[in-house]
């Protein structure tokens, strides 16, 4: 893991042993199947549970208040290494985690913490539209009322990632029955009204899951279009209301806990071009970018994550511009890594059965799910 591999000097924590413990299961158990999850034939739920069982789930949940993310992160890292997909898809699950640890309802988080923080049942993160209407991008998509012992929820997101049969998601939902008044204290424009965050129920028969059209790449994650049709929502699955103080505490760990998937790529993309200087350095030195330049970078980065995600609910606004700056600069490097690692390989990475044109499919979609790039530079020029 080079230098994103922690110090051992603290080894009364278990924490490194359960990322050695996936790279592990990557090498052997992710690396076969990994064009197939990337072309949709293979959803690694069985993989992903088995993660769990490892610890991978549960290494960033807070302990009697602080949280670090760095042991998360690290794991992520693995796993990109191999496979970008199934780092993606740990990220919906880490955040699914880092979502009820998070909340206030006991009851809540009596009924599902250790169960998602196990892998026993698995689910993502439906904030992608809720992100960008808190930034002034879009409008909420889910609207809910009022009655007796919760919310009846209608409205459809279009993408929501590492679902199926038995699983669940966080998302939220605008109050229509209390206008448009906006949050005090929130993080929205003041354009919304009251918003509620909530798990969903896939099993639930009024939560429909449809099929997304093929993607570039990562076709399988598991995700669908969900269509709510008067989904009752009980109190007891309400993880924050109301929803914009939670987003506000959780959103630099959400954001953070994705520089895994990036950093994993990241690192496979210079062992591509490692792979490739034997038969081809020859030539190679002509390209403007380098290994060396690259692993640099790299550790940069690495640094740079491992110090924000120690501090994950700093509250300083020049930490969270630090986050944001990090995550765009992942989102920025990873196609540029991806793009030298083709350029590397030349004629042999345009192969479909070469992992370089996977990794580089893989790399666009670092730089464009939320927040996309486009967005985090919003976000940093509005301030």
């Amino acid at each position: 893991m080079g230098s994103l591999a922690l110090s051992r000097v603290a080894a009364q924590d278990p924490a490194p042993t359960i990322a050695d413990e996936v790279a592990r299961l990557a090498r052997q158990e992710l690396a076969p199947i990994a064009a197939a999850v990337d072309a949709g034939s293979v959803y690694p739920g069985e993989f992903l549970r088995r993660l769990g069982k490892v610890g991978a789930w549960s290494s960033h949940v807070p302990q009697e208040g602080p949280a670090d993310l760095r042991w998360a992160i690290q794991s992520m890292a693995a796993l990109g290494e191999v496979c970008g997909a199934t780092a993606f898809m740990a990220w919906c699950q880490n955040t699914l985690v880092w979502y009820v640890a998070n909340s206030t309802n006991m009851k809540l988080a009596a009924r599902f913490g250790d169960c998602f923080a196990r892998g026993r049942a698995l689910g993502g993160t439906g904030l992608s539209n809720p992100m960008k209407s808190f930034f002034g991008i879009e409008r909420l998509k889910l609207k809910g009322r009022k009655v007796d012992g919760g919310y009846i929820v209608r409205g459809a997101l279009p993408w929501v990632s590492n679902l199926g049969p038995g699983h669940y998601f966080g998302t939220i939902f605008e109050r229509e029955d209390e206008g448009t008044k906006g949050e005090p204290g929130g993080i929205a424009s003041g354009e919304l009204g009251s918003t509620v965050m909530f798990l969903a129920d896939c099993s639930d028969p009024a939560i429909t899951l449809t099929p997304c059209k093929p993607f570039l790449a990562m076709d399988g994650t598991g995700t669908y279009g969900v269509q709510f049709r008067d989904v009752f929502v009980p109190d007891e699955l309400i993880l924050a209301e109301p929803a914009a103080p939670f987003v506000k505490k959780i959103r630099a760990g959400f954001i953070l806990l994705q520089a895994g998937m990036g950093l994993g790529l990241m690192k496979d993309c210079i062992n591509i071009m490692d792979e490739v200087h034997a038969p081809l350095g020859h030539v190679n030195r002509y390209l403007p970018q380098q290994p060396l330049q690259f692993r640099e970078l790299h550790a940069e980065f690495e640094k740079e994550a491992m110090a924000l995600a120690s501090d994950p609910y700093n509250a300083d606004d020049s930490y969270w511009r630090r986050v944001v700056a990090l995550r765009l600069r992942i989102g920025d490097a990873s196609v540029a890594f991806a793009h030298a690692a083709m350029l590397h390989c030349g004629a042999r990475g345009y192969l479909m059965s070469h992992r370089a044109q996977r990794r580089l499919r893989e790399a666009y979609f670092v730089a464009i799910v939320t927040p996309a790039t486009k967005q985090l530079r919003k976000m940093l020029a509005d301030g």
